[in-house]
């Protein structure tokens, strides 16, 4: 069996302290460069691997950082993991990832199983179904740090990492008008989803802005995912049969709906155009190419991690409510 190499060993092998290693390994400021150097190359060559068990113990909390998503059947959430991990990585802190299939009840399960594993903090994108702020008052009480990132409740005290639902839709459905399209209908998500709730209001002021009247027939609310596309389609044709357009919540209910017009005979976008959001790699994939706006999912996990780690190093656990915004754009494809 491989002997797993320890502090204790590199001190031994350069004619340090243990202390000195572990200050080293974290770039403390006390240690020269010259022994920092060294360190990490010997570090690497012997393949050193941190004992956050160790660390945990003698620290008196966990390396651990709890994430929460709702799925991770589509690429935004795994790539925004990825950032995730990325971070804690570099930081000497592991990861463990929850799902809660757009259900708050498994949400809160998976809150509470978190905070009995003592993680040092959570990154939480809330189910579709979430309204309950009990359990994240719960965690505010607790002195337990944890950052919202993309799927966000604005009116808790929390430090968000978001983009500007608003503005995109905004700038999407205008582009779809300024393209000659007039009657641009919406499939939007989940009624009291913070997501939707901005994207569904882009697309209306957009249609204000413009002087382009929208009816509640032209607005669709269901899920996130393909089939509620499908099926959202189906309600939108038989309520506004002379659309020429659609802007989607997202790009898995957009792709979902350009199946649905693909298997009634609708040209896309000869007949109908549509516009995705989140720029999932699927959308440059399928046939027609959708056009969508990017939304930088691996930028909103590694931005949400370093603000948590900040927290957790720094010791500031006081509920903030600062939001940080990333910046998106529209990609245009073939779909429009």
């Amino acid at each position: 069996m491989k002997k797993i190499v320890t502090i204790k060993d590199i001190a031994k092998e350069l004619g340090v302290s243990p202390s000195t290693v572990s200050r080293a390994l974290r770039d403390h400021p006390y240690i020269s460069d010259e022994t920092k150097r060294k360190v990490k190359e010997l570090a690497n060559k012997l393949q050193y691997k941190p004992n956050i068990i160790a660390r945990s113990l003698q620290m008196k909390r966990t390396h651990l950082i709890g994430v929460i998503v709702p799925e991770i059947e589509h690429r935004f959430f795994s790539a925004a993991i990825s950032g995730i991990e990325e971070v804690a990585y570099r930081e000497g802190f592991a990861i463990i990832v929850t799902k809660s299939n757009e259900d708050y009840r498994r949400e809160e399960i998976n809150i509470n199983v978190l905070v009995e594993t003592r993680v040092a903090g959570l990154l939480i994108s809330i189910s579709e179904t979430t309204r309950d702020r009990k359990p994240f008052e719960m965690l505010i009480k607790s002195g337990i740090p944890f950052v919202f990132f993309d799927r966000v409740i604005d009116d808790v005290s929390v430090p968000k990492v978001a983009v500007d639902d608003f503005e995109a839709a905004y700038k999407a459905v205008e582009y779809l008008i300024k393209s000659g399209y007039k009657r641009i209908c919406h499939l939007a998500g989940p009624k009291f989803l913070s997501i939707s709730k901005k994207r569904a209001e882009g697309y209306r002021e957009a249609m204000r802005a413009y002087n382009i009247s929208v009816d509640d027939k032209m607005v669709v609310y269901g899920g996130m995912h393909e089939t509620d596309g499908a099926s959202g389609f189906i309600t939108l044709i038989n309520n506004v049969p002379d659309l020429d357009a659609i802007f989607a919540v997202n790009d898995p209910v957009a792709i979902g709906a350009i199946m649905e017009a693909k298997k009634l005979g609708y040209r896309i976008p000869g007949d109908i155009a549509f516009v995705g959001f989140s720029n999932n790699p699927i959308s440059a994939m399928i046939e027609p190419a959708l056009t969508t706006v990017d939304q930088p999912a691996y930028n909103l996990g590694k931005t949400a991690a370093e603000v948590l780690i900040r927290m957790i190093n720094e010791g500031t656990y006081r509920a903030e409510s600062k939001v940080i915004t990333l910046k998106t754009h529209l990609i245009i494809r073939d779909t429009t």
